[in-house]
């Protein structure tokens, strides 16, 4: 009778064992946008969840302690019943038998199951954790500083969020296999990336450069500044006087539209000036999500970027950001970038203004982006030197032949790369 008792004993043991190992797998598994969607729709186990992974040294202490001490006393347990039916010889047959039982059902089985099923386990098991852990923190407590003092010898700080990765790199480890050469999962990926990088991103690197910015002199008669705008393709153009980098308005062609309509007198004597808008300068490392944050509160669409030193770079829109996001509109089969020509043979022809950015978003490269804004800007930095026309660079892998240089700039490259763009059958 004693047997069976001590039997039923150690199975209730190896039980307790398997149900710890399958939360602690459940609760390192369980994925944290899961459960915030299902906190969000009032989930109290999710909330749970989500406390117990953000100290999760404390919960995987406190399941080794518990599950040590389980398995312990079911092995104390069965070397005593072993012992009575063989004698000395049980001992063996303790070891053998315990450690199958104790690998396979407390531990193989309850981990496959919660790995397969660990939102589902997690919120199952969570209430009933928590009470563990916190009863066992005190001496979890002690069991971590202990820990924390024996790794430092070697140099080892354990950081506790370092535990998780950040819901953005999980975030992005999703998007990425998230694989496919179908257009339409490519331009998802690229999307949902873009989105992630907003706030890495500064607007110095998607700016329209002052160069390619038209610019209107407020000293000029009105009949002519009206003559100009409607010759521009833009609705927000600059006003300067006494030099292009003394902004001192921005012209809406709406407004202009407006005060030409409702002048009663000639239009030389409209005053633009009173129509313009004050100029909002913003400073060129702003990232691209504090300026579209900036543009909601504002209600603007329309900013000019400066330097540290208050020169004028270029401008940025509203409509520059989302097009970051989502990339320009065009026929599905047209590349997406204004400057790029894909060549038979299956080289790129790129304009010199053409950014990084936008050639890895299109063509999903890997060129660096920290050190220049446009592949022009690259191969100067890369080579150190004003290339002559017809010079050929590999950098990072790519072969990069300098077509067409103005003075100093480079105006036209063609890249011939391992990436080379093929552009998919749409079903």
């Amino acid at each position: 009778m004693d047997i069976l008792i001590s039997a039923f004993i150690i199975l209730c043991l190896l039980g307790i064992s398997g149900y710890l190992s399958a939360s602690e797998t459940a609760l390192l598994s369980a994925s944290r946008l899961k459960l915030y969607q299902l906190r969000k729709k009032g989930s109290e186990k999710a909330a749970i969840v989500e406390s117990l992974q953000d100290r999760i040294e404390q919960v995987i202490g406190s399941v080794l302690l518990y599950n040590t001490l389980a398995n312990t006393c079911a092995s104390a347990l069965a070397t005593g019943v072993f012992m009575r039916i063989a004698g000395e010889a049980g001992i063996a047959y303790t070891t053998v038998v315990m450690t199958v039982f104790v690998v396979f059902f407390g531990e193989v089985v309850p981990k496959m199951f919660a790995v397969n099923n660990p939102e589902k386990v997690g919120l199952s098991v969570a209430p009933f954790v928590k009470i563990l852990v916190n009863f066992a923190s005190p001496i979890t407590n002690i069991l971590r500083y202990l820990a924390r003092v024996f790794l430092s010898f070697f140099n080892i700080d354990i950081k506790p969020e370092s535990s998780f990765a950040s819901v953005r790199e999980e975030l992005r480890g999703i998007i990425d296999y998230h694989v496919g050469s179908r257009l339409d999962v490519i331009r998802e990926r690229t999307m949902i990336n873009s989105i992630l990088d907003l706030d890495s991103v500064t607007v110095d690197e998607i700016i329209v450069h002052r160069k390619n910015v038209t610019m209107l002199n407020a000293d000029l008669p009105p009949s002519e500044i009206v003559d100009q705008v409607l010759k521009s393709p833009y609705t927000r153009l600059p006003l300067w006087k006494n030099n292009p980098d003394n902004i001192v308005g921005v012209l809406h062609v709406k407004e202009l539209l407006r005060a030409v309509r409702s002048h009663k007198e000639p239009l030389e004597k409209m005053d633009i000036l009173k129509i313009a808008t004050k100029p909002w300068f913003i400073p060129e490392t702003t990232t691209l999500l504090a300026q579209l944050q900036a543009f909601r509160d504002r209600h603007e669409h329309f900013s000019l970027v400066v330097d540290e030193y208050g020169a004028l770079l270029g401008t940025v829109t509203l409509e520059d950001i989302l097009e970051e996001i989502v990339g320009d509109i065009t026929d599905e089969y047209d590349v997406n970038i204004k400057g790029v020509t894909i060549e038979p043979g299956g080289s790129i022809l790129v304009a010199g203004f053409v950014t990084i950015r936008d050639l890895n978003r299109e063509f999903e490269w890997r060129l660096p982006d920290e050190e220049a804004a446009t592949l022009a800007g690259l191969v100067l930095y890369e080579t150190a030197k004003i290339p002559e026309q017809g010079q050929v660079f590999m950098i990072h892998g790519f072969r990069i032949e300098v077509m067409e240089r103005t003075r100093n700039q480079i105006t036209l490259l063609r890249v011939t790369g391992p990436q080379n763009p093929v552009i998919p059958d749409v079903p």
